[in-house]
């Protein structure tokens, strides 16, 4: 018969059996996660700064803008849920995209002729109201010199609901040994997910010459006013002093009108 104090020392050691085998299953987990992780950061390398203008959550048919994605380490984005707005812009015409916001004002040339599916959905969204009240989310300033506007959301994972095509892709010229391109200063172009014909609404004010891969629709420039503007957010810098994350000097944009020039 097992008295109570072998019966007390057998639960006992039940009991740290148990510990051990949590502790070791905690263990493995942790050297799969360091191990993913160190994976991702490798990956991270490869790609570059590439991967800052993704969408996440989106942007983008939440979409996000990279740039999330890309520019961006985001999560991905939901699936479109409406289609794109029908064409009900003039191809042949240029318009300019006004934006009015809490740092000043941007104004940005847009060439229907090389991105028409991109200036439709930007007269339509702005039609709308869609941009007024957003913020812009994030802002760049290592490697990559962009802010990054357009998510209704604020954190880098909203959108329109629906996706448009790439496009204008080979406008900044080949891309060089290291698969990049030169975004200039003054540019405007695209956040996409880091997938193919996957924009929406998030788009990045380029401030300063950037290298990234040909794979964000360059669709518009900015006026001298507007870059200026950008200049002086980007020299506050970002929340926290970090190279990335939201601007120190909060940008809202308060309206936004797209009118044919």
């Amino acid at each position: 018969m097992v008295s109570s104090d072998q019966r007390r020392r057998q639960l006992a050691r039940e009991k740290f059996q148990r510990q051990q085998q949590r502790r070791e299953e905690a263990r493995r987990r942790t050297r799969r996660l360091t191990a993913v992780i160190a994976a991702s950061v490798a990956v991270v390398a490869v790609i570059g700064v590439g991967a800052y203008l993704t969408v996440g959550g989106d942007d983008d048919a939440k979409d996000v803008a990279d740039p999330a994605a890309s520019p961006s380490a985001s999560p991905s984005p939901t699936p479109s849920s409406e289609p794109e707005p029908a064409m009900a812009i003039d191809k042949k015409a240029t318009y300019t995209m006004s934006l009015k916001t809490s740092q000043g004002d941007i104004g940005i040339e847009m060439d229907a002729a090389k991105t028409p599916h991109t200036t439709n959905s930007f007269k339509s969204l702005a039609d709308k109201g869609f941009f007024d009240g957003t913020k812009c989310h994030r802002l760049t300033t290592e490697g990559l010199y962009v802010l990054q506007c357009g998510d209704p959301q604020g954190d880098g994972t909203g959108g329109p609901g629906y996706t448009i095509p790439d496009e204008n892709l080979t406008a900044l010229g080949k891309a060089g040994d290291n698969g990049a391109v030169t975004y200039p200063a003054g540019a405007v172009a695209m956040a996409n997910t880091g997938q193919p014909d996957s924009g929406g609404s998030q788009f990045f004010l380029v401030y300063k010459d950037t290298e990234l891969p040909p794979s964000y629709t360059p669709f518009g420039t900015m006026d001298a006013a507007g870059l200026k503007a950008v200049k002086k957010i980007a020299e506050a810098g970002a929340e926290g002093g970090a190279p990335d994350g939201a601007p120190k000097k909060a940008v809202t944009v308060e309206k936004a009108t797209v009118a044919k020039s």
